[in-house]
């Protein structure tokens, strides 16, 4: 690690935040981010969309040689590697993944040799509060940033965060990347580059990080590889809103969706006859019905054609390429 790179971030922290941010906490913390990638077979279910070779961050958590992630780095890979502080490169295996947070883990197969980063509470994050943003490689790898906000974010592939944290400036190298507070305690794993409307600045690139309060109810269920309670009914589409309006913009082959006869353009305007009001609103009316399984009845515009379609939801897991065979 270069310290005249650290050094630098530490005094344009300090100064912003005052004193409270500390060079040692950090600096250990930095060595905690390694590499993580992945191969994953071609006819995977994430294969299309996400591909075939990932390559991202994690962070050791602990000991034994646990890495925390974001989930679509490691979801059905057959192989994964992890990479450590100079370039020392390990096996490792998959454990497990959260589908509501989006949080992965997987377990090198030997110690890397750093000590694992400190877990923090990211409850009391809000807007303006600067934070450390880095993936693997160091101090050059790091980027000072402050939270601009905590919002509520639905993404198309059936998922929803509460209370995502957003920061800016954007960084490029967001995924499984460390969002580390002023003590070096990690605060949040990245998971996206988006776009966010910002008042008298307009749309700006910033970076979407699952807050890490999230990993505390799951992680030992998620070390374990058991679920924490019955997964939520899944429809195998990808949906978008525009003007509040939620319309469908891919069918998974195979899935519950398509088998009911769902289309890419269908509007989707009531779940159960409830109005539709967003893409978050349509999701929240989704998993209101019950487990995986559940009937989803959703009526639908097409053309100019009105239709009730009846979903027979599933559990995602069960189209998923799962190695070994753990699911949460």
């Amino acid at each position: 690690m270069k310290r005249g790179c650290l050094s630098l971030i530490f005094c344009l922290l300090t100064a912003l935040a005052g004193p409270a941010f500390s060079a040692q906490g950090l600096e250990d913390a930095l060595k905690a981010v390694v590499k993580i990638r992945s191969l994953v077979p071609k006819d995977a279910l994430t294969a299309g969309t996400l591909g075939t070779e990932r390559e991202g961050s994690g962070v050791v958590i602990d000991s034994k040689g646990h890495v925390l992630t974001i989930g679509y780095l490691i979801i059905e890979a057959e192989t994964i590697e992890v990479v450590g502080p100079g370039g020392v490169s390990v096996g490792a295996t998959f454990v497990g993944y959260d589908h509501e947070t989006g949080l992965g883990l997987v377990k090198t197969q030997k110690p890397l040799g750093v000590g694992p980063v400190k877990l923090g509470a990211s409850g009391s994050l809000d807007a303006g509060d600067p934070v450390l943003v880095s993936g693997y490689g160091g101090a050059e790898a790091a980027q000072g940033a402050f939270v601009m906000r905590r919002m509520e974010f639905a993404a198309p592939w059936e998922y929803l965060l509460e209370d995502a944290i957003v920061t800016l400036p954007a960084y490029r190298n967001f995924g499984g990347a460390a969002l580390l507070g002023p003590d070096g305690r990690l605060l949040g794993i990245g998971s996206l580059l988006t776009q966010v409307s910002v008042p008298e600045v307009g749309v700006t690139l910033c970076n979407v990080f699952v807050p890490i309060d999230l990993l505390r109810p799951i992680l030992e269920g998620l070390m374990a590889g058991r679920p924490r309670k019955a997964p939520r009914p899944w429809l195998g589409i990808s949906s978008d809103e525009a003007h509040g309006r939620v319309f469908v913009t891919q069918v998974t082959s195979g899935g519950p969706g398509e088998r009911a006869g769902l289309e890419k353009d269908d509007l989707i305007m009531a779940v159960n006859g409830k109005p539709v009001g967003g893409l978050a609103d349509f999701y929240r009316k989704v998993w209101a019905l019950g487990d995986a399984g559940v009937e989803v009845k959703m009526t639908v515009l097409r053309g100019t054609q009105t239709r009730e379609i009846r979903v027979r939801s599933a559990d995602r897991n069960q189209f998923l390429h799962l190695t070994p065979e753990r699911r949460i």
